[in-house]
């Protein structure tokens, strides 16, 4: 009886525990943190990846290249969906969050070999975290929002890491504006939505050059009847989302016919209904509708002798575009159509062929707050890429609008919290001061990778960078990335808005603590065939 096995777990569920557990952990998360190294900076490398459907992704965005890795480890699959919060909650800094988890957790891979418990390093850390948000506070820099140099030099901080740099004058105006348009101030507060308002539209051929901000909205629609005009000066816009056909029943319904003349009159019927809602159009006098559902032949030629344009089958999104660009409201019934849902805003409209499609442009408004931004680039690849590198810049943007406060970029706010830490460690009594100040040690990773990036020597730059933070008003001396030189980052006009800094260690902090719980994985399998047949690898 004694030493006779007892399983308590299924047969074919693997499990590990303890220190292993702690280790694979921590080695997954260097992994991916050693996958987007490269990446950070203005000298980044660009990663190029086939998805499954065999089409291909070239970027140095984090969260885009973390989005399409498929990974088998339970903690690397956790670092993926930092990145993609990172991404989701403030739009940049998604390369630096995973480097500094990573960081986080090999630093704390000393402590757990010298038995430390877990529990304590957690302590610490969180200790740090809070010590290093308040340090964060200290340092931050208010802004005036109004000041468009400025705004350009935060935005244009973000995008010189990014394939943008070469265009980043061009890039940074474009979001500038962009944000600016869809800005809303609603009873005291702000409102900027960037996903709804402000679409990016990619049309590939042409120059990234061409690219611009449209004071309007832009729809991949062409006229319905070709006899409609095609370019209206200030037209009077109404928008429906109902249909201009005859209505079919909702219940299927059987019509019994005895006469002919009866079914004359069904057809005249459905003519009469059509010309009615028409008619209730045309007594607005607009020169343009767009309808999110079908137009039928009848009411286009009833609309063309009216000398309305008409343009159906739009998409919902770009309905609510133009709602908000010229200013009409969204009608449900051609019966309730008044005047004032009747758009004026708008100064032009028109349909321009570009490549071999037609689009459908309503520009010049007078106050939009909606807009299109249009990309033209020479492949789909590398609208892609723009398109991305966009996003983060108004997202950028629309964090400083939010939140008007910066750092200095360039590792220089690393630095000098890692100061700030390392001086608050002395003041620690008992085991947790290591942990802590190992804290203070990860934060250098970030001044160190953008050193390794840019091909300088990392160890002299390092010390010289610490040296420098010991002296006084030194807070914004950080890395050139360029070079791999120090330098003044105020001088240089590099700057971080806070929420973005604050999110990344936040998150970071949050993850490293999170997988330093775990002290079990039991992976199990579904079907024991299935094992066999793949050779026992699942459970890796």
């Amino acid at each position: 009886m004694i030493g006779q096995q007892v399983l308590v777990l299924n047969q074919n569920v693997k499990r590990e525990s303890g220190r292993k557990v702690q280790t694979g952990n921590i080695n997954a998360a260097k992994t991916i943190a050693d996958v987007i190294r490269t990446c950070l900076g203005p000298r980044a490398m660009m990663k190029m990846l086939l998805d499954p459907t065999g089409g291909i992704v070239m970027t140095n965005d984090g969260n885009a290249i973390l989005r399409e890795i498929q990974v088998q480890h339970p903690a690397a699959k956790s670092m993926i969906e930092i990145s993609r919060t990172q991404d989701e909650e403030v739009g940049d800094g998604t390369t630096s969050v995973i480097i500094l988890a990573g960081e986080m957790l090999s630093v704390a891979e000393q402590f757990l070999e010298q038995q430390m418990h877990p529990t304590i390093i957690i302590g610490a850390y969180r200790q740090a975290l809070e010590d290093m948000l308040d340090a964060l506070k200290e340092i931050s820099v208010p802004v005036e929002t109004s000041d468009r140099s400025m705004m350009l030099k935060i935005i244009h901080s973000a995008i010189n890491t990014k394939a943008l740099s070469r265009w980043s004058e061009l890039a940074c105006n474009i979001a500038l504006d962009a944000v600016r348009t869809v800005e809303l101030e609603e009873n005291g507060r702000k409102e900027i939505d960037i996903k709804k308002y402000a679409k990016v539209e990619k049309v590939p051929g042409g120059i990234i050059e061409d690219s611009c901000v449209l004071r309007g909205v832009m729809v991949n629609k062409d006229v319905t009847h070709p006899q409609m005009r095609r370019m209206i000066k200030e037209p009077r816009i109404v928008l429906l989302d109902c249909s201009l056909e005859y209505k079919k029943g909702e219940s299927q319904t059987d019509i019994e016919i005895s006469k002919e003349e009866d079914f004359a009159r069904i057809l005249q019927m459905e003519e009469d209904y059509i010309q009615q809602i028409c008619e209730d159009i045309i007594r607005l006098k607009p020169d343009l509708l767009f309808t999110e559902k079908g137009i039928s032949d009848l009411a286009q030629h009833y609309l063309m002798k009216a000398n309305i344009t008409a343009i159906r089958r739009i998409r919902k999104t770009d309905n609510n575009r133009i709602a908000r660009a010229c200013g009409a409201h969204i009608a449900s019934r051609t019966d309730e159509l008044r005047e004032e849902d009747v758009g004026l805003g708008a100064g032009l409209f028109e349909v321009k062929k570009i490549g071999d499609e037609y689009f459908t442009f309503v520009t010049e408004c007078k106050d939009p707050k909606a807009c299109t931004i249009l990309l033209r680039g020479a492949s789909k690849e590398i609208l892609a890429e723009v398109e991305r590198n966009l996003q983060d810049a108004m997202q950028v943007c629309r964090n400083v609008l939010l939140d008007p406060s910066l750092l200095p970029g360039g590792g220089a706010v690393e630095m000098a919290v890692s100061k700030r830490l390392t001086e608050r460690s002395r003041a620690l009594t008992g085991i947790e001061q290591w942990p802590y100040r190992a804290v203070a040690q990860a934060l250098e990773v970030i001044p160190r990778t953008l050193i390794q990036n840019c091909g300088a020597s990392a160890i002299r730059v390092l010390t010289s960078l610490r040296a420098k933070h010991t002296q006084d008003n030194s807070v914004s001396w950080g890395v050139d990335g360029e070079s791999g030189a120090l330098c003044d980052m105020t001088a240089l006009g590099i700057w971080d808005p806070l929420a973005v800094k604050a999110q990344t260690y936040k998150t970071a902090v949050e993850t490293a603590i999170l997988l330093l719980r775990i002290d079990d994985i039991v992976s199990g399998h579904k079907k024991k065939d299935k094992d066999e047949q793949m050779g026992g690898q699942g459970a890796e």
